[in-house]
């Protein structure tokens, strides 16, 4: 019976491939479901065999590992060249869309806060 190994909902395609490369390179066997046509499904990559379930977490956890400190590294470095995306930014690059989300924030707070008052719940 196969066995659950990483799981692909909200992974980035980068990491997904990372993943399945570093699997195949070390034999590891193992297949990929998707989220369907709906994306109802677990999109996951499952192990064939039971005894290669430590090794490969390893091979996963110290690739996280690693990328993780990548990932907050290029943070950094975008933080201290002024690159990283603020408030003002996405309003300047996006004025459409964060207005509308305001909106939208704006309306949901107005009906709950309305409907708590006149209803007294």
């Amino acid at each position: 019976m196969a066995l659950l190994l990483f799981s692909l909902r909200h992974v980035p395609d980068d990491e997904a491939a990372d993943i399945r490369e570093l699997l195949e390179e070390n034999q590891i066997d193992f297949y990929e479901t998707n989220a369907g046509n709906w994306g109802i499904s677990m999109p996951a990559i499952w192990l064939r065999d039971k005894q290669q379930h430590e090794y490969a977490r390893q091979l996963i956890d110290e690739y996280q590992q690693e990328r993780c400190k990548v990932i907050q590294a290029e943070y950094a470095r975008f933080k201290q060249t002024g690159e990283a995306n603020t408030f003002l930014k996405n309003l300047w690059h996006y004025p459409a869309q964060t207005i509308l989300f305001i909106s939208a924030i704006i309306l949901v707070l107005y009906v709950s806060i309305k409907l708590v008052l006149e209803f007294g719940l």
